[in-house]
């Protein structure tokens, strides 16, 4: 059971962060076995204005998610939920505060990449109505890639 659930925007380079960047890259090379996984910059994402957030559920870190400035655009990275807690609604939820918290900051639209494999992923972004792009920047070329554009409201 959920009591408590709690977003808010810490530094990528807090210990919970790391732990749910670690868990992400695990599951991504799970996913796509053999891909190389970086993990974050942390200093170039926060030099770059770059935004985490850390959805906790009874104080327990248990998603999170970012997004950076790309061209005129919110990029929308790192979305993930630790799998206990998937199924309850926690990523949309962590997409909604990261759609709010870029229009609150003036971007008008936001943008992102998922890999093809990551069905829960595309669900979620096509069923809160994101839109289907071609690949953009790094990922113009990129087999395993999909990518979405959303544009925000209130912005």
């Amino acid at each position: 059971m959920m009591d408590k659930i709690d977003i808010r925007i810490e530094p990528a380079s807090s210990p919970a962060a790391g732990r749910l960047i670690a868990a992400l890259d695990q599951d991504i090379v799970g996913r796509y076995p053999g891909m190389a996984v970086n993990g974050i910059d942390v200093a170039g994402f926060e030099a770059d204005g770059g935004v985490f957030a850390i959805g906790y559920v009874d104080g327990e870190p248990a998603m999170c998610g970012a997004f950076r400035r790309y061209e005129d655009a919110a990029e929308i990275k790192r979305m993930f939920v630790a799998p206990a807690f998937r199924g309850c609604g926690l990523g949309r939820r962590m997409l909604r505060f990261l759609e709010d918290e870029a229009a609150r900051r003036g971007f008008a639209r936001a943008i992102l990449e998922t890999g093809k494999k990551q069905v829960e992923a595309i669900g979620l972004y096509a069923s809160a109505g994101w839109q289907p792009i071609p690949p953009f920047g790094i990922y113009v070329d990129s087999p395993i890639s999909t990518c979405f554009e959303k544009r925000l409201a209130g912005a």
